[in-house]
């Protein structure tokens, strides 16, 4: 059998493997808040994250948010120049540098080597009876080293499976960057942003 403690320690790292990361699609989500300034609509979602990317969005105090943006003018206008975005009081809203967002949210493959923890846990099937006269003792009579077997294994499938959802994460955030972003008359464009804040504050556009 395997020991209570082992199993304990097997259950609570289990509950700790790597999430996946679900793609969140900024043209395809119903967005419900909305502004319209000169000409400019915005619409946005917060909410946008799932299981420890959304734990380390909260533990940071972090809100990202998906937006959508139809210029609307006579005339090309460009993301950061022409237009911000502000809190309904009229201050500025700070995005956060999208490599630093994606930094600060992403998943450490490497916390996933403390499942090598689980390398010394044996497996003992059956027992073996011994007595020398004076007393009877018991013990297991075989084992097998599982845990040489669970823990890399464990380990190196959470990194792998981290590092993948990182990556996926990136790769979007990178894909509706809009750092400077021009968008011209009569388009549509889509984005995330990121913002310090631990409060779902109303935005709007902010003409320069």
């Amino acid at each position: 059998m395997i020991k209570i403690s082992s199993l304990l320690v097997f259950a609570m790292l289990l509950n700790s493997c790597a999430s996946g990361y679900k793609k969140i699609n900024p043209e395809t989500i119903n967005y419900a808040s909305k502004n319209i300034e000169s000409n400019i609509l915005l619409e946005y979602k917060y909410d946008l994250l799932q299981k420890k990317y959304k734990k380390k969005e909260t533990k940071n105090n972090i809100k990202l948010i998906a937006v959508k943006i139809i210029n609307n003018t006579e005339k090309e206008i460009v993301f950061g120049r022409d237009f911000k975005l502000s809190y309904a009081n009229g201050n500025e809203v700070s995005l956060i540098e999208t490599q630093k967002l994606f930094k600060t949210i992403k998943q450490s493959p490497a916390s996933y080597l403390w499942y090598l923890l689980l390398s010394p846990l044996q497996f003992y099937s059956g027992t073996s009876t011994k007595s020398n006269g004076y007393y009877t003792e018991t013990k297991p009579a075989n084992t097998f080293p599982i845990g040489l077997i669970v823990g890399p294994g464990l380990a190196g499938g959470n990194m792998i499976a981290a590092s993948s959802a990182n990556k996926n994460f990136k790769n979007e955030l990178m894909q509706f960057d809009l750092n400077g972003k021009t968008i011209k008359k009569g388009e549509t464009i889509y984005g995330l942003i990121g913002i310090d804040s631990n409060s779902y504050d109303s935005i709007k556009i902010m003409v320069q």
